[in-house]
């Protein structure tokens, strides 16, 4: 036995190892596709000098540099964040289904900013990312605790779960009429951001949300140990010197934030913060924290490129909204998941 548990330990970090270049492999290609796909098609040997030198045709290096690099990064960026979301939220509820968009989060943080972009456009202002941001943090945070408030309330996660389904499609109801009723073109035009979208981003916008998502992603894998013994219980965390409350509050605050910036800049994304950690879990075969929370960023960065790529791709010229084709990968794999605790007994 012993002999048998120490191969299995050897063998982890080679699978650790292959499963980190695959998500790499995918992310390369993705962007690559992403870069070179569209209504006027780039060939994949030119790609490099366009990207790399600024060399070729000058309306493929507009076309590459003014649209898809930025739309691809931040797909790439807000993927990344938002699979961490659902990675904390689901650490500190303890639930593989909760995530940012399921809980009503990304509702919140919709409402926030659009009410903050309706008095400001309609003053005839601009709206900053970092404005945008600070509404959205708002607004998630604000959902947050409310949903934790009702956390003590309820009888089970289940029940958890569907009251932060209910908060969601209040505050969408909520930011649809604001949209709806609005009079200003540019307010209107707001509609097609509250459905979701990675179009649009200017280079300024990718500088911001880079900034915020990586000081944010750096700060997540530095309670990685801490998550660690989370994991195990409050107790158990507290027994090895976690601070839990200090933790909890910190867990809110930074999952908050990445929810935040992605709806500041995409709008609300379904089904991400859910899927992809429960697929990175089962791909590496561990839930260690140090290992999961950096395949995590990975793997919501390709499914969000490859989701994109389809999205604008596959009844091109007409775009699908992005959040239907991470609905459509999504939701499965949360019914998969509900099926499975169901027929655990849990």
């Amino acid at each position: 036995m012993r002999k048998a548990a120490t191969t299995t330990a050897d063998a982890r970090p080679a699978r650790y190892a292959i499963c980190f270049a695959v998500l790499a492999a995918a992310l390369i290609v993705f962007a690559a596709l992403n870069a070179a796909i569209g209504s006027v098609s780039i060939s994949l040997q030119e790609l490099p000098d366009i990207v790399f030198h600024h060399a070729g045709d000058l309306t493929s290096v507009q076309i590459v540099w003014q649209i898809r690099l930025p739309r691809l990064l931040t797909a790439l960026i807000l993927g990344g964040g938002l699979a961490l979301a659902g990675f904390l939220l689901q650490t500190f509820f303890n639930n593989p289904i909760a995530g940012p968009f399921v809980l009503g989060i990304s509702f919140g943080a919709k409402l926030a900013v659009a009410i903050l972009m309706v008095f400001v456009l309609q003053a005839g202002q601009a709206v900053s990312s970092a404005a945008l941001i600070g509404a959205a943090f708002v607004g998630a945070l604000a959902t947050m605790g409310l949903v934790v408030a009702m956390a003590g309330k309820v009888e089970s996660m289940s029940m958890l779960i569907v009251v932060g389904v209910m908060i969601g499609y209040i505050c969408s109801a909520v930011t649809d009429f604001i949209v709806t009723f609005a009079d200003d073109a540019s307010i209107v035009n707001l509609h097609n951001w509250s459905q979701g979208s990675f179009s649009g981003a200017a280079w300024s916008d990718v500088q911001v949300m880079a900034v915020v998502i990586t000081a944010t992603s750096v700060a997540v894998f530095c309670l990685a140990k801490p998550i660690g013994a989370y994991q195990l219980g409050e107790h158990y965390a507290h027994n090895m010197g976690v601070n839990v409350k200090a933790f909890r509050v910190s867990l809110v605050l930074l999952a908050s934030l990445l929810a935040a910036c992605v709806t500041a800049f995409a709008g609300p994304i379904s089904f991400v913060g859910i899927a992809v950690p429960h697929l990175i879990r089962g791909f590496f075969g561990t839930a260690k924290p140090l290992v999961v929370i950096p395949a995590c960023f990975l793997g919501g960065a390709v499914f969000c490129l490859g989701c994109d790529l389809l999205a604008r791709t596959a009844f091109a010229p007409v775009e699908i909204n992005i959040s239907s084709v991470t609905a459509a990968f999504g939701a499965p794999i949360v019914i998969a998941i509900m099926l499975k605790r169901r027929a655990g007994g849990d």
